[in-house]
């Protein structure tokens, strides 16, 4: 996943929460003169051209005007969302302009916006973007490259821990000319790293340096995006307003965009409460997580009315992984024979057909619905990688096709029990009194599951009790949104409910999801606690892949890899969005595979 995707995603909704045997690309001379663009693709041609007037997935005449009602869960205490301090309200990202934009409709290529254009060496060691004369702040100041700098280095000393883990080969920044920033990389084996520097938000130095950047604030602060905040009421609700005068609405990579003149999104501390209030109108779209309610929760006069639009909609998505997340960090989950053992006591078939309608199927990787799952055998590739760092990862990585324990979805799961209690065994736990303990301390087996959304409890609750079929007791406990932020931060849980993201050009973030320097770095999103130097190599790989093809490869080692080490308990995964809507809106006649952009719907009136 792209940097932006953890750091400037724009919250429409709350949800829940590769080396082969091809030879290296030879280095290129010194000779070769650096390439100047308009945009920059990681493998492969852009698809736009230098002279394109818009996306293809958007109506450049797009009416502007009209109203977006949006909601979140839970609350929110600052509009600073670069820092690890307080709970950022939602939408911020539309208020910070980024020196490039990602198109939706290619799976790593990105074109200039606050950068006019781009000059990038053969050798990938450094990127130059070349600022637009006319990007401007709100206030009507220059964006500068000295604006680009300050934001770099505050970022890096004073933001979110994320920020160092991104930037961590970029080795200076520097002002070239009048309205040039180029940024200097400890070597030129990663590729991404052009294009993560490119999503940098560009911050006004003149008025973030007269403030304490590491605190939280309500302040709305000065941006130079498409909207300005407007009002606010913390916890409860925000409003943006789209900018008139915005310094970048002719620019190809808007047109068609940003057409509502208001958002509102609106909080709620409920799903339940949520979903009854969109079917009241009190907001106007959503995406659906939970089965049950995308079965028969939208029943109304609005659905039924032709008012309400319920819609599937494809993509093309890699749908990483979510699951129940063991911290390993947690001495009772360190032995990988534990961690498997409790995997074979989730019925995902029992679930599948009792609780969410047949609607999903079981993940088997890291990277589900795309050509970077792992499937079958290693390949020659494959191997070629893995035996590097045999006896550091599981044998099974090698031998073994991973999957995940399957039933008959009865809910009689006494192969599955059989198969638990004797791993459990192996790693030194015996049933007593109807009670698992450890055959050393006495321990009893007990954890606690950290929920942060009730609608979750209905799944857990049968796993618990197949868990205490062997003696296991766990117990529930659901909090609300910040106390569960809070804890997650500092991982501070037994298992809980974990969405891993993932891209069509996995890169740099990965560092963040299972480098071993992120594991005990709060705020980081390697929230299972991986530690191992292999897969920190693994990663390396990938950050420092040269083509797609060799992409693909690493990336299915590491898939590998993760799933033999039993760090989650796989859950399932859908290949589609699933959007509800009051039907009052227009919208592009292309849906673009990468993303659901409600910023190119319309307000249509006369629905």
């Amino acid at each position: 996943m792209r940097a932006a995707a953890f750091l400037l995603t724009l919250l429409l909704v709350s949800p829940l929460l590769v080396i082969g045997a091809r030879a290296e690309e030879p280095s290129p001379a010194a000779s070769e003169p650096p390439t100047v663009s308009h945009g920059l693709s990681l493998y492969g041609d852009l698809k736009y051209g230098p002279t394109f007037t818009h996306f293809d997935y958007v109506n450049p005449e797009a009416p502007k005007g009209g109203t977006a009602k949006l909601f979140a869960i839970g609350t929110f205490d600052t509009l600073n969302p670069f820092t690890l301090k307080g709970v950022p309200a939602a939408g911020l990202g539309d208020i910070f302009d980024t020196l490039m934009v990602t198109s939706a409709d290619e799976p790593s290529s990105a074109y200039g916006l606050v950068a006019e254009s781009v000059i990038i060496p053969p050798d990938h060691k450094w990127v130059q973007y070349n600022l637009r004369p006319e990007a401007r702040f709100h206030d009507g100041t220059p964006i500068t490259p000295e604006d680009v700098i300050w934001t770099f280095e505050t970022l890096k000393t004073k933001g979110h821990p994320r920020y160092r883990l991104y930037y961590t080969e970029v080795l200076r920044v520097e002002k070239i000319g009048e309205h040039g920033v180029r940024f200097t990389f400890a070597n030129g084996d990663n590729r991404e790293l052009p294009q993560i520097v490119g999503e940098l938000p560009v911050l006004s130095k003149a008025y973030w340096g007269a403030r304490d950047f590491e605190k939280t604030t309500l302040d709305p602060p000065l941006g130079s995006g498409p909207y300005r905040i407007e009002s606010i009421d913390a916890g409860r609700f925000i409003t943006y307003h789209r900018v008139p005068d915005y310094w970048g609405k002719d620019l190809p990579v808007n047109r068609g965009r940003h057409n509502f003149d208001v958002w509102r999104i609106d909080y709620y501390r409920d799903q339940t409460v949520a979903l009854e209030a969109f079917k009241a109108g009190q907001y106007d779209i959503r995406t659906e997580n939970v089965a049950k309610n995308w079965a028969t929760g939208y029943d109304g006069p609005g659905l039924r009315n032709g008012l309400i639009i319920k819609k599937d909609i494809p993509n093309k998505l890699p749908q990483g992984m979510q699951g129940f997340g063991f911290n390993t960090r947690r001495p009772l989950f360190a032995d990988p024979r534990v961690r498997q053992a409790l995997g074979y006591l989730f019925d995902f078939e029992w679930a599948n057909k009792n609780l969410f309608y047949g609607a999903y199927t079981r993940s088997e990787s890291y990277f589900s619905n795309s050509d970077l799952a792992s499937s079958g055998l290693p390949s020659a590739d494959e191997l070629a990688i893995l035996e590097k760092f045999r006896g550091e990862i599981p044998d099974e990585a090698f031998t073994t096709p991973y999957a995940a324990p399957k039933t008959d979805g009865s809910g009689e799961i006494r192969e599955n029990l059989r198969q638990a209690l004797r791993l459990l065994t192996e790693a030194g736990w015996s049933i007593k009194n109807e009670s698992l303990v450890n055959d050393q301390t006495g321990q009893p087996f007990t954890f606690e599951f950290l929920l942060e959304q009730p609608e979750f409890e209905r799944v857990i609750l049968p796993f618990t009790q197949n868990l205490a079929r062997l003696g296991i007791k766990a117990t529930i406990r659901t909090v609300d949104p910040a106390q569960y932020e809070n804890r997650m931060r500092n991982y501070d849980f037994d298992m809980t409910v974990v969405a891993i993201g993932e891209s069509l050009s996995p890169g740099n973030e990965q560092r963040s999801l299972w480098g071993s320097a992120a594991a005990d770095e709060p705020g980081a999103n390697n929230y299972v606690g991986v530690k191992s130097k292999a897969v920190d190599a693994l990663v390396d790989l990938i950050i420092k892949a040269p083509n797609r093809a060799s992409l693909i490869t690493r990336v299915h080692a590491l898939d590998r890899v993760l799933l033999h080490g039993y760090y989650v308990i796989p859950n399932w995964h859908i290949d589609h969005f699933r959007v509800a809507y009051w039907n009052k809106f227009g919208q592009p006649m292309i849906s673009p595979p990468y993303a659901l952009p409600f910023e190119t719907w319309w307000w249509a009136p006369k629905k």
